[in-house]
C-alpha cells in the first residue's frame, strides 16, 4: 500500500482532485515541542537542535514531541554504538568449541546499523534529509507579507 501524500502537496504539485481531499484533514499546532523527561541529557540536547531546525525551517510543531523524542533517542543510540564501535573495533574474536578462533561481528554494529535505517526514517518524515526535504510543506504565516522586500520606501 502506498503512502498517502499530504494534501497540500497535492494542492502544490497540481494533482489535488476534491473526491481524493481530506476536508476534515487534522491541521498541526505551531509552535516547538518541549522534550519528554524520560529522555536522557544528550538525547535532550539532541530533541532540542531538531526543534530548532524544524522551527527554522517553519515545520515545527509541539504535537510532534513522540516523533521528535523517537528520533532524538535513536540519533543517541547511534552515537553510543558508534562509540563502542571506535573503542572496541568492529570484530571480536572467541573460540569455538572445536578450538577454532572465530571472529565475529560486534553486537553494536547490527545495533547502530538498525538505529541508521529507523534513524533515517525519521528523519525523511520530518524532510530532514536532502531527498525529502522538498516533499515537506511548511505552514504559512498569515501575518507575514510576501512583497515586503520589495517595499522600498520603508
Amino acid at each position: 500500500m502506498a503512502k498517502r501524500k499530504p494534501d497540500r502537496l497535492k494542492i502544490v504539485a497540481g494533482t489535488a482532485r476534491p473526491d481524493r481531499m481530506n476536508p476534515d484533514a487534522p491541521s498541526a499546532n505551531l509552535g516547538t515541542a518541549e522534550p519528554p523527561e524520560w529522555l536522557s541529557e544528550r538525547a535532550t540536547e539532541i530533541f532540542s537542535q531538531l526543534s530548532v531546525t524544524l522551527h527554522g525551517m517553519g515545520i515545527a510543531s509541539p504535537d510532534d514531541q513522540a516523533a521528535l523524542a523517537m528520533l532524538a533517542s535513536r540519533l543517541e543510540e547511534i552515537e553510543v554504538c558508534t562509540a563502542v564501535i571506535e573503542d572496541a573495533g568492529r570484530t571480536y574474536t572467541t573460540t569455538a568449541t572445536s578450538g577454532d578462533k572465530l571472529v565475529r561481528a560486534r553486537p553494536e554494529v547490527a545495533m547502530r546499523n538498525e538505529a541508521m535505517r529507523h534513524a533515517q526514517s525519521l528523519l525523511a518524515e520530518f524532510g530532514l534529509s536532502p531527498a525529502s526535504r522538498s516533499k515537506v510543506s511548511a505552514s504559512e504565516s498569515a501575518d507575514e507579507n510576501p512583497f515586503k522586500a520589495l517595499d522600498y520606501f520603508t
